[in-house]
């Protein structure tokens, strides 16, 4: 098996900053994003990467930016290193599959969650209140059920770097009732276009994240798009309504850490080399079936 890679340095270069998954540095008036191999689960970064997930990432990102560009424009310039300016066009080899060349983005205090079936945090809230960030549901719904519609059930990050689940009214405080008309209008787009698309192909996309910004005057779609890190994949042919499918995306790894004695707080435990193995499978799994290609490595 391949090495993760869980950290980026580009001699000469300092990150300007490092996220749970990636490495951000300034390239002129841009920037860019290289996807490195961490994973995390609870907001905290485990001790262990998973092998080519930041290509994963990366690919996936790019497959779905490229045929949702006429819902909403998107933030990257460019994804082949040899065009980058210099020197990150000397590091091929370590950037070439996992990097964007990307526009700044005035980012929104709000990630916009997207739901199309009934279950996580979703299905706990429906259970105690009989809804979702303040949206109504029907009563009797099951767990993993298909709600009638996708449903905008957006979250902002609390202090601590934990998201905290928001109703509408609270990202109209934060963005303005226009611009989050236009959040959830662009959200449930995206979603609805994107799950048509991957049922095609006989996955169901459960739930998914957007991230969006300003570039100018212009909402652009920016971070990540519709990978297993943001979106909560099922096949299509082990779906029951009542129970919770295999996932094929993030949710395995922190399946298997709800099975541990560990309070979710730093730091992290060791994951076994057959969770981290098969985890790999997954991402490179749901990767092929979504777009009908090997992952470039």
């Amino acid at each position: 098996m391949t090495e993760a890679l869980c950290s980026v340095e580009i001699p000469g270069v300092r990150a300007r900053a490092r996220g749970k998954v990636r490495d951000i540095f300034e390239a002129g008036d841009h920037l860019l994003l290289v996807s490195t191999d961490r994973i995390s689960a609870f907001d905290v970064i485990l001790p262990e990467g998973v092998p080519d997930k930041g290509r994963v990432l990366n690919q996936l990102s790019l497959f779905w930016f490229e045929r949702l560009a006429s819902i909403c424009p998107h933030h990257v310039l460019e994804s082949r290193v040899a065009r980058y300016p210099a020197p990150f066009n000397e590091h091929r080899e370590l950037l070439e599959g996992r990097s964007i060349l990307v526009r700044r983005l005035e980012m929104f205090p709000v990630e916009c969650v997207v739901r199309g079936y009934l279950v996580g945090s979703g299905w706990k809230e429906y259970q105690q209140c009989g809804s979702v960030s303040g949206v109504a549901l029907p009563a009797g719904l099951k767990k993993a059920d298909r709600l009638p519609e996708p449903i905008f059930t957006p979250s902002s990050k609390a202090q601590d770097g934990h998201d905290e689940s928001i109703n509408y009214e609270r990202v109209e405080r934060l963005v303005g009732v226009a611009l989050a008309s236009r959040l959830r209008e662009l959200s449930l787009k995206l979603y609805s276009s994107a799950a048509q698309q991957a049922s095609a192909n006989g996955i169901i996309i459960a739930d998914t994240k957007f991230e969006f910004g300003l570039h100018g005057e212009e909402v652009v779609l920016g971070d990540e798009a519709l990978t297993p890190d943001s979106s909560r994949f099922w096949l299509a042919k082990e779906y029951r309504p009542g129970s919770t499918p295999p996932s094929y995306d993030k949710q395995y790894v922190r399946d298997y850490l709800e099975t541990l004695s560990w309070d979710k707080k730093p730091p992290a435990p060791h994951l076994p080399a057959e969770v981290v193995e098969r985890s790999r499978h997954k991402y490179l799994d749901i990767f092929r079936r979504l777009t009908g290609r090997e992952l470039q490595t």
